[in-house]
């Protein structure tokens, strides 16, 4: 149940954090004004606080295992919301990085 709460909590925070990003990005490049860039805020915000609910003590190791997620949530993000179309090679490198993830956070200790 610990690794299936984790993996929901990742998946929790790259909604917040890449979607604030996102949102902040609406707000400031293509000039939609001070609520995209509000509620981007407040995204990230959120993205902060769903971190800490992870099972692991370890901040470093929990922020490192989440670059993983979010190179993989990125190019999701992109396809969906921007109809960005990753190649071979953005997929290959998505999965190596989500393996990491699985080393970083789940191998045994």
């Amino acid at each position: 149940m610990t690794v299936t709460k984790s993996i929901l909590l990742f998946a929790v925070a790259a909604l917040f954090e890449i979607g604030g990003a996102w949102l902040m990005w609406q707000g400031i490049r293509e000039h939609r004004g001070w609520l995209w860039i509000g509620a981007g805020v407040a995204a990230l915000g959120l993205y902060g606080a769903v971190a800490t609910l992870q099972p692991d003590a370890n901040f470093g190791r929990i922020l490192a295992a989440y670059g993983g997620v979010f190179i993989a949530g990125s190019l999701l993000w992109a396809m969906v919301a921007d109809g960005f179309r990753p190649d071979r090679w953005d997929v290959i490198g998505a999965l190596i990085a989500l393996v990491g993830v699985g080393v970083i956070m789940y191998a045994p200790r």
